[in-house]
């Protein structure tokens, strides 16, 4: 269930921290030697950390896990979700769900106030997951300066996404979409695997994050949702290790306001 979303993100281990930007500006100065501009190291895209992780995967899971999990997302790319999926030109079913305190939360009230952000993470015991929610809410404010809020959904129950929000001090709205009910109105809903759904069940609890036993979970997807319901953008790809970059969604509301 979704949550309010981030600061500095998440978990210990799977936490990355994103350092802020110091620009300074230096003063123009007469007689007096210019002051030296501090180097800062350039922040890293969620793709390079994402790529980093599915690096490290490739380094230390057992050849049995590599090849469950590969096979787990050829079935996705193979069911034709990613094309039947809500798309571009298509209106956004609206929704009302309840967030991380208990509150209902309207798309159709967000979308009064300017475009939203739509977009579904697995679960906090999801690592890709949380590496994306901590990057979202280092680009919250850039969100916002362009008019649109961001919400997130899960498949999570509210427990789950209140633990997972308050350790990650998430400040946008984080929804729990009980047995992926708004996911399936947007097309994006898959059935795991039975070898992917038993080693996510052993490693990460799944079915008891989530309160059932569907075994079914999210495309990784996001959309950009206009103040006519229309989705002006939508991510949506078959690899839940594959995002879409924050930086880019705040270039896609700039240049389309």
């Amino acid at each position: 269930m979704k949550i309010k979303i981030l600061s500095t993100l998440f978990l210990g281990a799977t936490l990355i921290a994103c350092g802020g930007k110091n620009d300074k500006k230096q003063n123009a100065v007469t007689e007096v030697e210019p002051e030296k501009k501090e180097k800062t190291m350039e922040e890293p895209t969620l793709k390079s950390q994402l790529d980093e992780k599915k690096a490290n995967f490739e380094l230390k899971a057992d050849d049995y896990k590599k090849k469950i999990y590969a096979e787990g997302i050829e079935s996705v790319e193979n069911s034709g979700i990613t094309s039947s999926a809500k798309q571009v030109g298509d209106q956004a079913p609206n929704f009302t769900l309840k967030n991380a305190l208990d509150e209902p939360v309207s798309l159709n009230d967000y979308l009064k106030e300017g475009k939203v952000v739509l977009t579904w993470y697995r679960g906090g015991w999801c690592p890709y997951c949380n590496l994306t929610l901590h990057e979202l809410q280092e680009e919250l404010p850039n969100f916002k300066a362009n008019g649109a809020t961001l919400l997130a959904l899960t498949p999570e129950l509210p427990d789950e996404s209140m633990s997972t929000s308050e350790k990650n001090d998430l400040e946008f709205e984080v929804l729990s979409d009980l047995g992926n009910k708004i996911a399936k109105e947007y097309g994006i809903v898959f059935k795991l695997t039975d070898e992917v759904a038993e080693a996510y069940n052993a490693a990460f609890d799944m079915n008891n994050h989530n309160g059932d036993t569907s075994n079914e979970l999210p495309l990784a997807a996001t959309y950009i949702i206009n103040q006519n319901g229309e989705i002006e953008y939508a991510f949506l790809d078959a690899d839940y290790r594959n995002r879409a970059e924050p930086s880019e969604l705040t270039t896609f509301l700039k240049d389309n306001k």
